[in-house]
C-alpha cells in the first residue's frame, strides 16, 4: 500500500484541481491521498467525488499555518470535524490574514520597483480560499520578475525583503489542543525544514504532545537522511506517529513528485485509530 499525506490542491497554492489530484494520484500508484490545503477544507468534496471514481481512499485534512517561538510551524490537521466551531473560527481569522495582507506585499513590491498589481496575484489565485504568498510568487513569474516560486521566496517575499508582511497565524500550543478537539489529528509538517530544528528539539517535542500531538512529518523532501534518522529516534523515544509524504504542489514546486516519500501503512493504521468520528 502506498500512502502519500501532505499534498495541495488549487484550494490553497496548488496547481492542480482537487480532482486533476486524486486523479493523478491514482496514475502515480498511490493508494491513500491526504489533502492538506493551507488552511483550508474547501478542496474536501470535489476531491473525495474523483476519489471514488478512481478508486483511492481520501484522507481529508488541511496544514495551518501557527507560529510557535517566534517561528511559523506548519500543523497539518487529519480527519477534524469541519462543523466544530473553535477551529472553523481560529481558520477564518487565518485565512482573512492571508487575505489582506496582499496589498500590503503588493505595495511593497511597487516600492521596489516591479509593477505587479492586485489583480496580478488575483489572477493566480483564481478560486483559491487560501490566496498567499505562493500566488503572489506566481504572478512576478508570469511578470518575468523571477524564474520560478522559490526564486520569489529567496530575493522577494521571505523575511527581510520588499515583499514580506507578516500576517496573524495562532500559536501552535493553542492550535493543538483545537485540532484533537475538533476529532483530528495533529501532525507536524516537515518540523527540522527551514531551520526548524531550532525551536522543535525534542523537549519541545515532549512538551507539544502533551498537548496533544499524535505525530511529526519525518520523511520529507526537506529532511536529509541524517535528519530523518535523528527524527525517527525522537518519535520512537516519545512514542510519536511518523508519517512521509510528497507535499507536492503540482507545477508550484518542483521535486515533490506524488509518492515521492510515502507513509508506513503501519504507521497509517495508527494515525487513522487515533481520529475521532
Amino acid at each position: 500500500m502506498r500512502i502519500d499525506l501532505h499534498t495541495h490542491s488549487s484550494a490553497s497554492d496548488g496547481t492542480d484541481t482537487p480532482a486533476q489530484l486524486l486523479r493523478e494520484a491514482a496514475a502515480a500508484g498511490l493508494d491513500v491521498v491526504a489533502l492538506t490545503d493551507h488552511d483550508a477544507m474547501s478542496g474536501w468534496a470535489e476531491a473525495q467525488q474523483s476519489a471514488d471514481e478512481v478508486g483511492i481512499t481520501l484522507v481529508p485534512g488541511l496544514e495551518i499555518s501557527t507560529n510557535f517561538r517566534h517561528r511559523g510551524v506548519h500543523l497539518l490537521a487529519y480527519l477534524p470535524d469541519p462543523a466544530y466551531a473553535p477551529l472553523a473560527d481560529e481558520l477564518d481569522k487565518v485565512l482573512d490574514g492571508r487575505t489582506s495582507r496582499t496589498p500590503a506585499i503588493v505595495s511593497g513590491l511597487r516600492g521596489h520597483g516591479i509593477e505587479i498589481t492586485e489583480e496580478d496575484v488575483r489572477r493566480e489565485a483564481g478560486g483559491s480560499v487560501a490566496a498567499g504568498r505562493p500566488h503572489v510568487a506566481d504572478a512576478l513569474v508570469r511578470l518575468g520578475v523571477v524564474a520560478d516560486r522559490t526564486e520569489a521566496f529567496a530575493t522577494l517575499l521571505s523575511p527581510g525583503q520588499p515583499g514580506y508582511v507578516n500576517r496573524y497565524a495562532p500559536r501552535l500550543e493553542d492550535t493543538i489542543p483545537l485540532v484533537v478537539g475538533a476529532g483530528g489529528v495533529p501532525v507536524i509538517a516537515h518540523p527540522w525544514g527551514r531551520r526548524g530544528a531550532t525551536v522543535l528539539d525534542a523537549a519541545a517535542l515532549s512538551g507539544l504532545k502533551d498537548l496533544g500531538l499524535a505525530g511529526i512529518e519525518v520523511d520529507h523532501q526537506d529532511h536529509p537522511p541524517e535528519v530523518r534518522t535523528r527524527l525517527r529516534a525522537i518519535a520512537a523515544e516519545l512514542d510519536l506517529v511518523v508519517t512521509g509524504s510528497s507535499d507536492h504542489h503540482g507545477l508550484g514546486k518542483v521535486d515533490h513528485d506524488l509518492g515521492v516519500n510515502t507513509t508506513d501503512p503501519e504507521q497509517y493504521e495508527r494515525l487513522i485509530s487515533l481520529a475521532r468520528s
